[in-house]
């Protein structure tokens, strides 16, 4: 049986996965590494890390599947967009990388709209300039670090660095560097106007790829150190919102997708390059070559219900260790116990800035209509609801903008909850299914593998492999209910953003004190 290796470098962890060559999984591994947090709204990692994980997560998986390195075909490679990999002229590390949620780059994006222009910078990268962007994170490095700067030879994306370490060659998806806010999305190709008009160095950047073309084949040294066999090809792979969504087979028109991981993401495949006018919906590039996306992302969509787990949910955390159950379980189970609505509560789940429809590095969350009947169980379904009407904000501009909207896939770690996929059919008015790959971005990244490999249209693979396995159909009643939370949830953010905005720089005057 011949096998194809898709790999995730997520923010917490990397996902390992074998898929055969009639699109199942024979088996999955993680392996976790850490994310450093600086100063309040800094996020970085060791890109040594994301190696050493990467390498200790494919041998184990080989020993999980009990199968042998010379069985892997070929391997195709996701991760989280955006973080900047600055090397030197000796492919060494200048500095822990600058990771997507990272806001530090407030000034910066302003800079750069002034310097190329807003409505240039749109016309050229078909986006605006936004503190979790590579190119941003480049000159807060110039600003802030001059001599990390100076060293710098190469710069390159997180899941490029992996494939670096696995091939010895430098290069970057087209998907993925839709994100840098350096390339010409609508051309696929670096946009000389405004890489050169921001002063970074052209040589610094990689050759673009087509996320299933052959990028480079496994070295000795890096077969030595996985179980894999040298000369195994490796696809240029794509950013982790390209890979989820070829993972569910959003690669048509009239199918979005919802991904429910750290992050949100609402994703509309693309025939042909569209870029949203106000530059509130991102265009980037697909995974399928030649084809394109729209996405609305949403900083802490899982992330907010991590943070309840976290820091509000002891109880549950210990009763699901005692029991053998899932905590997230039992939370969804205690918030379906509350009425929609939650009696009057609103959460708004801005607990790491926002970025779509309000690019804000200083929203922040809240509890919105509190009283004395109130309890854990209203407060828990609220932080759900909160992060589906935000969500929804996404599709609205998805739809205003002409596309049209059939079903929507739902995936990530929270697409498990029946009572959640339900809530998001309800609240945003369209059939919910799940399909039967759940394996995400690492599932999609496999599928890319397996296309260059076999040279097979990826589009053709997705309509083999993938299947729906359930669908949930909005509830009339439900939808007439939640219209009018929805209505006042988004008067919050237009209301309360001077006050965010006050709080946050209190915070942040009184850190550096």
């Amino acid at each position: 049986m011949t096998y194809f290796l898709g790999i995730d470098l997520g923010t917490s962890a990397v996902k390992c996965i074998l898929v055969d060559d009639q699109g199942k999984v024979k088996a999955s591994h993680s392996v976790e590494y850490p994310l450093l947090q600086p100063q309040p709204g800094w996020a970085e990692q060791h890109p040594e890390d994301w190696w050493q994980g990467t390498a200790d997560c494919i041998r184990a998986l080989l020993d999980k599947a009990a199968i042998s390195g010379q069985d892997v075909a070929g391997i195709g490679l996701s991760g989280q967009m955006h973080g900047s990999v600055f090397l030197d002229s000796e492919r060494k590390v200048v500095r822990p990388a600058l990771l997507w949620c990272d806001q530090r780059t407030a000034a910066q994006c302003e800079w750069i709209e002034q310097t190329i222009g807003s409505e240039e910078l749109g016309r050229l990268t078909g986006n605006k300039a936004l503190t979790g962007f590579t190119a941003p994170k480049v000159i807060w490095l110039r600003d802030e670090e001059p001599e990390h700067y100076r060293r710098t030879a190469h710069l390159i994306l997180p899941k490029d660095y992996v494939r670096l370490q696995l091939t010895g060659e430098f290069g970057m998806d087209m998907a993925d560097a839709s994100g840098t806010l350096l390339l010409d999305v609508a051309n696929r190709r670096w946009s000389t106007e405004v890489v050169e008009g921001l002063g970074i160095p052209m040589e610094w950047l990689p050759p673009l790829y087509e996320s299933n073309d052959i990028a480079g084949r496994l070295t000795s040294a890096a077969a030595e150190r996985t179980g894999l066999a040298p000369g195994t090809p490796v696809v240029a792979g794509g950013g982790d919102q390209a890979c989820g969504a070829v993972g569910v087979g959003v690669v048509k028109q009239g199918i979005a997708s919802v991904a429910l991981g750290t992050s949100g993401v609402v994703f509309v495949h693309d025939d042909s390059y569209q870029a949203d006018e106000l530059r509130r919906l991102h265009s980037f590039c697909h995974g399928v070559p030649g084809k394109w996306h729209r996405m609305g992302v949403m900083l802490a969509a899982g992330g907010s219900f991590q943070w309840w787990k976290n820091h509000l949910a002891q109880e549950e955390q210990k009763q699901a260790a005692a029991e053998g159950h899932d905590v997230y379980e039992l939370l969804t189970e205690l918030a379906a116990s509350a009425p929609l609505g939650s009696e009057g509560l609103l959460f708004m789940p801005y607990l790491t800035g926002e970025r779509t429809p309000h690019p804000d590095p200083k929203a922040r969350g809240g509890f919105i209509g509190l009283n004395l009947r109130h309890g854990k169980a209203h407060l828990t379904r609220a932080v759900l609801e909160g992060i589906t009407f935000g969500l929804r904000d996404s599709l609205e501009l998805i739809k205003a903008s002409g596309i049209e909207i059939k079903e929507l896939r739902v995936n990530g770690g929270g697409a498990r909850s029946l009572f959640w996929r339900q809530m998001i059919a309800d609240i945003f008015g369209y059939p919910v299914v799940t399909v039967n790959s759940t394996d995400g971005p690492a599932y999609g990244a496999a599928v890319m593998a397996a296309s260059g490999v076999l040279q097979r249209d990826i589009s053709d693979l997705c309509e083999q492999w993938i299947q729906v396995v359930d669908r949930v159909e909005p509830k009339p009643e439900n939808q007439a209910q939640y219209e009018k939370y929805y209505e006042v949830f988004r008067t919050l953010y237009p209301t309360l953003k001077s006050t965010l905005h006050q709080l946050t720089d209190l915070a942040s005057s009184s850190s550096k004190g």
